[in-house]
């Protein structure tokens, strides 16, 4: 299994106990639908390896406590510190058609309704406050700011993602 058949599930993030438990953060709006998993691929040393799960509850809101196999101590626990861990695409659950997850899109035509073709969608740089589409023209990367005032409509049928952007916006990056 490689990283290109999964999608980011979550970070451990801490200890949870003496008996090797483990707190993951959820990168996840419903951390209630990963309460019956059964495995996950843990990166460790830049392989993904499956790790089998013996219990799970929510702590808090988005962290799920966890209790892996074969990871009975403190010590064990510690190695798997700060690991990404990531499920195979094909679990991930499926969307209305007017939702998207950001890996599907990618490759996608970006139309604006002023401006035209503006590009191909290459990315989502969800790192800054406000999420963006990263699109290239030419060489060039331009930027739009992915919300519900520009964003119009995504056509998932045609691999197009209709926008209305500001007069001006994409002028700035060509």
């Amino acid at each position: 299994m490689t990283k290109e058949e999964c999608f980011y599930l979550g970070r451990i993030v801490s200890k949870f106990s003496f008996k090797g438990e483990v707190l993951i953060k959820l990168d996840t709006d419903e951390p209630e639908s990963y309460l019956e998993m059964e495995s996950v691929f843990v990166e460790y040393d830049n392989n993904l390896v499956p790790f089998f799960i013996e219990r799970s509850s929510l702590q808090k809101s988005n962290l799920l406590r966890v209790k892996f196999e074969e990871v009975d101590s403190e010590e064990d626990a510690e190695d798997l510190m700060k690991c990404d861990l990531y499920l195979p695409l094909n679990l991930l659950p499926e969307l209305d058609d007017d939702q998207f997850y950001f890996h599907e899109i990618i490759g996608f035509t970006v139309e604006d309704e002023i401006y035209g073709t503006v590009g191909t969608l290459t990315g989502v740089n969800d790192t800054t406050t406000q999420a963006l589409f990263e699109i290239e023209k030419d060489g060039k990367q331009i930027l739009i700011p992915m919300n519900d005032q520009f964003l119009v409509k995504v056509d998932k049928k045609n691999k197009t993602i209709y926008v209305k952007t500001p007069e001006g916006l994409i002028d700035l990056y060509l």
